[in-house]
């Protein structure tokens, strides 16, 4: 077992800079360092871990797989001491400079994103918060657990028992349509199910449809014409074609404005599906994850009942 006290602790936020930054330069500029002692600091670094770390290109560096390990390990470990710090100095988010990563996979990730930029640009104005909108973040639940993610908005709560959760709104489902689609005069549910074809959201996940309102569309056995990724293209493709989609109910409003779609009636609306704030426990206490989830959670409701609301 390695004897941290042969290690030079000091090394580690060059190498986190390094790796962050793709580039010395920028990073003797983060760390307020001159370049030459940000190479001089790489090299003891090199020494240590037994590895390039760094391979040099036309543009900046590129790690090699070993420092992809080691900033997976070293992310988590280096926030949750600066965490520590600033615990033991108070919260005040007037003055706070904390840096935050927050996944939001729900269709409506940018438009929360936009909504609680412009809630801490007024109540923590450095505050910096970083966002992934993609669908499903690859490995999401091992992000919360290493610290690389510190919150997660979605419908499809990543499990663990080190996760904590909040509710922040209810979601569900209702099928949709152009507003001259023939469907929309239809009332009997056998008929439409008949004759509709439907475009849809390709699973993210294996078990996506675990969820019992998510099952009722799967048992109702509809036709489906195409799989898309993004439920902004299903309301593209719903507005353009006489193919019928499901649409989140955060997001019927913006599908009847913007995409001139009307809600099939025979179809019912589905059960709530429960958008949650989930992330890991250790940070159960700490005061400025407390406000970022707050500030998020009012977010997240203001974006899914539309302008004005949050």
């Amino acid at each position: 077992m390695l004897n941290l006290r042969g290690v030079d602790l000091n090394l580690l936020p060059v190498f986190e800079a390094v790796y962050e930054e793709r580039s010395l330069s920028r990073a003797a500029t983060r760390l307020a360092m001159t370049q030459p002692a940000v190479s001089h600091a790489l090299t003891r670094l090199r020494s240590m871990f037994e590895d390039p770390l760094f391979i040099r290109q036309s543009r900046g560096v590129a790690p090699t797989p070993v420092a992809d390990v080691i900033y997976a390990r070293l992310r988590g470990a280096l926030t949750s001491v600066r965490d520590a710090v600033t615990e033991s100095r108070g919260f005040d988010a007037k003055t706070s400079r904390r840096d935050f990563f927050v996944a939001i996979p729900h269709p409506l990730g940018p438009l929360m994103a936009v909504r609680l930029r412009q809630r801490l640009a007024v109540a923590a104005p450095n505050v910096k918060v970083e966002f992934s909108t993609r669908s499903r973040p690859i490995e999401l639940e091992r992000g919360l657990q290493d610290g690389r993610f510190d919150v997660a908005v979605d419908w499809l709560s990543p499990q663990g028992d080190q996760l904590s959760e909040q509710w922040a709104f209810d979601d569900g489902l209702v099928a949709m349509a152009r507003r001259d689609h023939p469907m929309i005069a239809i009332r009997a549910l056998p008929k439409l199910l008949a004759a509709a074809e439907f475009v849809t959201l390709r699973r993210r996940v294996e078990g996506e449809y675990a969820m019992p309102a998510l099952g009722e569309w799967q048992r109702m056995k509809l036709r489906i014409a195409l799989e898309v990724s993004e439920f902004v293209e299903v309301l593209l493709v719903a507005s353009q074609s006489d193919l019928v989609g499901p649409v989140p109910f955060s997001m019927e409003r913006m599908a009847r404005e913007m995409f001139g779609l009307r809600a099939l009636n025979p179809i019912p609306r589905t059960a709530p599906i429960p958008i949650k704030l989930v992330w890991h426990r250790r940070r159960d206490a700490d005061p400025a994850h407390a406000f970022l989830r707050e500030h998020l959670r009012a977010s997240a409701a203001g974006a899914a009942t539309g302008p004005g609301a949050g």
